[in-house]
């Protein structure tokens, strides 16, 4: 088993950086024995590896899009229901006069 594990290229990697890991640890932990502040220009190496995500589309104009996707959606939908399934034409979902016309049986004043 020890003989795999040295021939191993990721365990060989995995225990070199738990070996930088513990030297690191023990490096911060004598520096707080001792009172120390970690050196500035350190600090900045360590500051600019971070990654930082840059969006593409800014949150109000995804809302604005998710919105549009919402009513393109209900309205295909719309025509599909009313065009294919039902018994019209699906350009007639576009006119005023049918959703006055739906409205109606809804409220129970049409047929």
């Amino acid at each position: 088993m020890l003989d795999e594990k040295r021939n191993n290229p990721e365990w060989n990697q995995t225990s070199q950086e738990t070996t930088v890991n513990s030297r690191v640890a023990a490096t911060r932990a004598a520096r707080n024995r001792q009172g120390k502040k970690p050196d500035t220009a350190q600090e900045e190496r360590v500051k600019n590896k971070f990654w930082v995500q840059v969006r593409i589309l800014p949150i109000w104009l995804r809302i604005i899009l998710v919105l549009l996707l919402l009513v393109g959606a209900a309205l295909v939908g719309a025509m599909i229901g009313y065009g294919y399934i039902g018994d019209g034409s699906p350009g007639d979902v576009l006119k005023k006069e049918t959703w006055t016309h739906v409205l109606d049986i809804m409220r129970g004043n049409g047929p």
